[in-house]
């Protein structure tokens, strides 16, 4: 009996293994499948901005970091007792602007190291939602919880947001020719925005990556549509009914792992995954000599992984 449909996936080209490095940049999902090469210690980093959810702000830090256009006091404001920045995600909001600008401008170094050694660049498209600020006509990456009416609310078209992507990877190419770009999109719905408009914007962001993929070293994962299809049921989502859950995640980044990384490098991904499991052991008696022997033989799992990647740190 067939319970579920299943979206066919082969094997991609210019697969990733212990020597590539990743960057991972947009959404919340973005950090999420980053997160799981983090734990199985891939090199790899993400959102040196934080979190990003249309394109035009992932197009936005690309050009600042490549052209290394520096942050200024002009570029922040104060509200609430903090500064901010409007290209900028509110974790890196601080209580003073010199130590802002510090982070901004890290950042914008960070994100130009990183497209320059990425082997492959993750991009998860949340929304084709944007919020423009009336005042100074620029659309923002953040709105940092200012009153919205200081807001006007539009929808990026498919052309715009398909010149957005397109833009997105002419750029990276010029200091990167050969990296591997994967675009996504991220699964969770922007049910705030209203049940059709979310749909709205998926499908831009969806026709935009498509009129873009027939490129070299340009690809498409269906984070969404598995969700969507292969998922479609509630148990597979956290209590807000929106958020996928950590199962839904897990599935999703075995399909990605199946799809991506190659076979080669499951069997060292099964021994890292043994010592992370191992470092979550709370002995009852720390100082018996059972937990001593656990403990060397941890030791000797982790020096044997070290000893061919000295990058892994546990």
């Amino acid at each position: 009996m067939k319970l579920q449909t299943k979206i066919h996936l082969n094997k991609e080209l210019n697969q990733i293994d212990y020597n590539s490095h990743l960057f991972f940049l947009g959404s919340c999902f973005s950090e999420l499948i980053g997160g799981k090469f983090e734990h199985f210690k891939f090199q790899s980093s993400q959102n040196p901005f934080g979190i990003f959810f249309h394109p035009l702000a992932i197009e936005n830090l690309i050009e600042r970091a490549i052209n290394k256009l520096v942050y200024s006091e002009k570029d922040i404001f104060f509200y609430n007792e903090r500064w901010h920045c409007f290209d900028a995600h509110s974790d890196l909001s601080d209580v003073t602007k010199e130590q802002l600008l510090q982070k901004l401008n890290a950042g914008l170094e960070a994100t130009s190291n990183q497209i320059k050694k990425a082997s492959h660049i993750v991009i998860t498209l949340g929304t084709s939602w944007v919020y423009r600020k009336a005042e100074i006509d620029k659309i923002v990456s953040n709105c940092h919880k200012l009153p919205q009416k200081t807001f006007e609310k539009e929808i990026l078209s498919t052309e715009i947001v398909s010149n957005c992507i397109n833009s997105c990877i002419r750029k990276i190419q010029t200091i990167n020719k050969d990296v591997q770009v994967i675009f996504t999109v991220s699964p969770v719905r922007h049910l705030k925005d209203g049940f059709v408009e979310n749909q709205r914007s998926k499908a831009h962001l969806i026709a935009a990556i498509h009129q873009v993929i027939h490129q070299d070293n340009v690809s498409y994962f269906p984070s969404y549509e598995i969700m969507m299809d292969e998922l479609r049921d509630y148990r597979f989502y956290k209590t807000d009914m929106i958020h996928p859950n950590e199962l839904a995640v897990d599935y999703i980044w075995e399909r990605f792992k199946n799809t991506w990384i190659s076979d080669t490098e499951y069997p060292i991904m099964d021994k890292v995954e043994a010592v992370q499991r191992d470092l979550k052991h709370r002995p009852f008696n720390p100082n018996s000599e059972q937990h001593k022997k656990f403990q060397k033989t941890l030791e000797k799992k982790i020096t044997y992984l070290q000893e061919t990647y000295s990058f892994m740190l546990f």
